[in-house]
């Protein structure tokens, strides 16, 4: 496995990190004992970098991680993990708290969960409206001098709050959507990162598998599956943008490698300072993941890529109406 380095600050990770939260019951039911032997197998497959975030069923999945990782070398793998999303006992969610002492409170819980000493890069899953983002990032910043965070991290804020929160400590890397299909992050946030050495984890590679070639029309999300208030997935966007897909795999066949190694590959060449997580639940999945990072992608390949998916050609939003407005940048 190859690593790329989050910025010029951060730490040297995977060049392909997992992300946790399907282990958890976003996508449906998850198998307990093949979400383990998932992140088993991809630390052998030298897959570091694991994302997580507390808010994940509730605590749920940091004790999965927590479970998974027992016994292992503590420096051989690097957790990141978001805080400040405010869940009830139902589905719903109750905004999100970035107060300094919040952000203590959160990672207090956190480090128990995971069993650990220290997180190595911390942050606010969304931007709090209520707070300055200099004091919930001057809070993890007295955490990181405290020994219990290694580095800062953000997650979908826009180009001025990326700027603020620079200004305060440095920031290792930028967690949002980044796909085939998700692409706003090109116009202001990738400049701004590279001009401050901020490096990218991109998550939603595969749009939450409707790029990945295994979801066709006519397929339903089952129960608990958040898919299935998505409007990308929705009567008239999927048809639309399943259409994208085979346009996608007909390159993808030509190429002699599947759909979702394309779209993961595709993320990964656009540049040596981002890392695509993949949000693999089962080994099959994970293992048809892995060779997308020894894909070489030609300029014709490029050229043949952007043509079947042309930049804003989905339909639908990436997220519910509702969450949109708590996003830094739109699609």
């Amino acid at each position: 496995m190859q690593t790329r380095t989050l910025g010029t600050t951060g730490p040297a990770v995977s060049a392909l990190g997992l992300g946790a939260l399907g282990m958890s019951g976003a996508y449906g039911e998850a198998d307990r004992a093949e979400s383990i032997a998932t992140v088993h197998a991809a630390l052998e497959a030298g897959v570091t970098l694991i994302d997580t975030g507390d808010f994940y069923a509730m605590g749920h999945n940091e004790l999965l991680i927590a479970e998974s990782l027992r016994g292992r070398d503590r420096d051989s793998y690097q957790l990141s993990v978001k805080f400040g999303v405010l869940r009830g006992p139902g589905p719903e969610f109750g905004g999100t708290d970035g107060r300094p002492e919040a952000v203590k409170n959160f990672l207090a819980y956190s480090l128990t969960r995971l069993g650990t000493d220290h997180i190595d890069i911390y942050r606010p899953a969304r931007l709090d409206p209520a707070v300055p983002i200099e004091e919930t990032v001057g809070a993890i910043k007295e955490m990181i001098d405290a020994g219990y965070v290694r580095h800062l991290g953000l997650s979908e804020v826009d180009a001025a709050t990326i700027r603020r929160a620079h200004a305060v400590h440095p920031v290792s890397d930028l967690q949002i959507e980044y796909s085939l299909i998700s692409r706003a992050v090109e116009a202001d946030i990738l400049p701004t990162l590279r001009e401050l050495g901020i490096g990218l984890t991109a998550y939603g590679v595969l749009s939450r598998g409707l790029i990945s070639g295994h979801w066709s029309v006519g397929h339903t999300a089952g129960p608990g599956d958040s898919r299935g208030f998505s409007p990308r997935f929705s009567s008239g966007n999927v048809e639309h943008n399943l259409a994208l897909v085979e346009a996608l795999r007909r390159v993808a066949d030509a190429k002699g490698c599947t759909v979702a190694q394309l779209a993961i590959a595709w993320v990964a060449a656009q540049g040596d300072d981002i890392v695509p997580l993949v949000g693999a639940r089962t080994r099959q999945r994970l293992a048809e993941a892995l060779p997308a990072m020894e894909l070489i992608l030609t300029a014709d390949d490029l050229a043949g890529i952007e043509k079947a998916v042309p930049p804003g050609a989905a339909r639908g939003d990436r997220y519910p109406s509702a969450f949109m407005s708590s996003l830094g940048v739109g699609n």
